[in-house]
């Protein structure tokens, strides 16, 4: 755990009134502990993202809250697909899941040629 004021002070750039504008905008948690904030590390890490987006790649306050949304949509499928496959890994023959890997390889393939096939070739100067 660490305090608001411990990390304004390590994480350059970060203001105060700054970081307290996201945790009342809920884009960040903080345990509230008598008349300071404390923060766990995934808070930490929730904070340098935004900070990253701010400052780094330019992401308007107003952007923010759905490039979020959609980081944590991304994260909430990833860990769902890992789930996905430590369960088929435990309870799926070894028929199927070699099965499954074929199918998935080949629909990559197909998404990829299907790709490959839409890229136009951008026209060149006319020549007279």
């Amino acid at each position: 755990m660490i305090t608001i004021d411990i990390l304004v002070t390590q994480m350059t750039g970060l203001q105060r009134q700054d970081l307290e504008r996201w945790i009342a905008n809920e884009w960040v948690r903080a345990d509230r502990r008598a008349d300071d904030y404390v923060f766990q590390e995934i808070d930490v890490a929730r904070v340098r993202l935004i900070k990253e987006l701010r400052d780094e790649m330019q992401v308007g306050e107003e952007a923010l809250p759905v490039v979020l949304s959609l980081l944590d949509q991304l994260y909430e499928q990833r860990r769902r697909m890992r789930e996905l496959c430590d369960l088929l890994r435990r309870i799926a023959p070894e028929e199927m899941r070699e099965t499954l890997a074929r199918y998935l390889e080949e629909g990559a393939a197909a998404v990829r040629a299907d790709e490959a096939a839409s890229i136009r070739p951008v026209p060149g100067p006319i020549r007279r």
